[in-house]
């Protein structure tokens, strides 16, 4: 994992922060903040367009949940050309939205001071996606895979260690399903939430689809990092927008997701409602952000157990070193309690994959795919 001379000389520049001082966080969440408190201003940096799979953030916004909670917040949008992962560091944004674990784990054997304070998806949605023909994971095995440069240093390397996925097999993935199309004995890396959603409409076929974190790839995703300092000088700060963060996308889930969307929509034109509401339903479905921990520690949970468990499979699979002081890339201080488990309805059920959806016009030509997750500080990340 390298670090870009960029993040270097930033780092360089940074010097030793001093604590201020520390204020314990609030034990229990109070849902009534108080009325018109005065509002601090944060900077929340994505590591992409704006999409469904950052909603629960714009619906905070959109609705007016950070201001409850006294946070007068702007969303700077990541994007192809756009890093917002160094701006972090040095200042330029407060809090930052990290694509997974191994960023918290790189953070660490960079030097980067930085932490995870909560992770908003506790399944990282990669996924293979493959052709009807496919039914199982092992079958993959035996197929022509697209992965990217990144993904050959992160996620191929635990399928190889640990179903025993070859390199033989393995092209260049280049953000686009032409070759995945034309080839039907091949797999593709992808989306969960957006690959898949392409393909149906473009070839007019439902891909067979294998999220990774259902076979073991037990990564958190689109975790909030911010920097040690303020975690040390202002913990009451961290604490309300981690809280307000989740309640946000309680709201964005269970409720009423149009003022996320439409903000979503202002900030990146080319999003449909049609893929919104895919990439929604998917999330629900494959439980990406409310499952496992998350069901009774609420959204943004995190635990020891599992980073424990993820590191040590990235060890194995030579991802990460073992000498690797992992511990110190996250904090259980603002998450698991409890905030926002009551606005999940007690009833509900998750989507079915199978309904139809709603027919569009016909795309002339195939979409080009920027879903890539990469895991180093080098490159801007979805």
């Amino acid at each position: 994992m390298r670090i870009s001379l960029i993040v270097l000389g930033l780092l360089a520049a940074l010097g030793a922060v001093q604590a201020l001082g520390q204020t314990s966080p609030r034990d229990k969440l109070d849902n009534r903040p108080l009325d018109n408190p005065p509002l601090e201003k944060v900077r929340f940096g994505t590591n992409w367009v704006a999409q469904a799979e950052h909603g629960g953030f714009y619906q905070a916004l959109a609705d007016g949940t950070y201001r409850k909670f006294g946070l007068d917040v702007t969303i700077v949008p990541g994007g192809p050309l756009v890093n917002n992962r160094i701006l972090l560091p040095v200042g330029k944004l407060d809090f930052f939205m990290s694509a997974n674990s191994l960023q918290s784990f790189d953070a660490v054997a960079q030097g980067i001071p930085t932490v995870a304070v909560a992770a908003s998806f506790q399944k990282d949605p990669q996924v293979l996606i493959a052709h009807p023909d496919v039914h199982t994971f092992d079958q993959l095995k035996r197929r022509t895979l697209f992965i990217s440069k990144e993904g050959m240093a992160s996620h191929f390397l635990w399928l190889k260690a640990e179903f025993g996925f070859n390199e033989s097999r393995v092209k260049p993935y280049t953000f686009n399903p032409q070759p995945f199309l034309a080839d039907k004995n091949s797999a593709m890396q992808g989306y969960a939430t957006s690959e898949p959603f392409a393909i149906e409409q473009f070839a007019g076929f439902k891909p067979r689809v294998f999220l990774l974190a259902d076979h073991g790839f037990n990564a958190y995703s689109t975790l909030i990092e911010t920097r040690r300092e303020l975690v040390e000088r202002r913990p009451d700060l961290v604490q309300r927008f981690v809280d307000a963060s989740a309640i946000g996308w309680y709201h964005y889930l269970y409720g009423d997701s149009r003022p996320g969307n439409e903000l979503i929509k202002q900030q990146n034109p080319e999003m449909t409602d049609q893929l919104l509401n895919y990439s929604i339903a998917r999330m629900k479905h494959y439980g990406i952000v409310d499952s496992g921990d998350a069901v009774t520690l609420g959204i943004g949970a995190m635990t020891d157990a599992n980073m424990q468990s993820f590191f040590d499979k990235m060890v194995r699979a030579g991802v990460v070193k073992a000498d690797l002081d992992y511990r110190r890339a996250y904090t259980l201080q603002f998450v698991n309690k409890g905030v926002g488990v009551e606005l999940r309805p007690q009833q509900e059920m998750p989507p079915t994959l199978d309904a139809p959806l709603t027919p569009v016009a016909p795309l002339t030509k195939v979409p080009s795919l920027t879903s890539e997750i990469p895991l180093t500080t080098d490159t801007p990340a979805k």
